[in-house]
């Protein structure tokens, strides 16, 4: 039984005027000529809601965590596999940092311009000074598909990984580093 109802996959962006942040990640897909597919659906805050609606995406969405070093000097813009389970010791270990934890919400407001439950790569359009520092799972570049919310976690994209490692950050002017869970 389908807990998350999902509308129709659609290449283009809504129609209906959609939050400022949402629309601001669709002008700068078409700005930077990213094709993507998109379904609307019931609020997903959660990775498991997540993990319904990939049926209908046919790809895997990805979990993303946003993170912080003990000092609160470093943050940080986790993306896993959804099925992962995050161990922070391992992922401090291999980027050289000290103890990782989540970041508060205000952080997450004030660093990504998003409420907890709609983080994803996309926010790092948001990221202009280059505050967020990029980790990816290495099991990710196996995907051929992407997905992830538009800053909103009522819609999902499908977006080429190569496009996102090719062209989306380097339009956001974010580099990344490998990390393996």
């Amino acid at each position: 039984m389908s807990i998350v109802k999902c509308s129709a996959l659609f290449s283009c962006r809504p129609e209906e005027k959609r939050s400022d942040i949402e629309e601001k990640t669709y002008d700068f897909l078409e700005k930077n000529s990213i094709n993507f597919s998109r379904i609307d659906h019931e609020p997903a805050e959660t990775i498991e809601l997540c993990h319904e609606i990939e049926s209908y995406l046919e790809a895997n969405i990805c979990k993303n965590l946003f993170l912080k070093n003990s000092a609160k000097t470093q943050y940080y813009l986790l993306l896993m596999n959804g099925n992962t389970k995050f161990d922070s010791k391992v992922v401090s270990h291999q980027i050289g940092s000290s103890r990782l934890s989540f970041s508060s919400e205000s952080d997450m407001i004030e660093k990504l311009s998003v409420a907890p439950g709609s983080v994803s790569v996309m926010c790092l359009m948001n990221d202009t000074e280059h505050n967020i520092k990029l980790l990816i799972d290495n099991s990710l570049f196996e995907e051929e598909y992407f997905c992830c919310h538009p800053c909103k976690n009522t819609s999902t994209l499908k977006i080429r990984t190569a496009d996102i490692i090719n062209r989306f950050l380097p339009a956001t002017g974010h580099d990344y580093t490998v990390v393996y869970l």
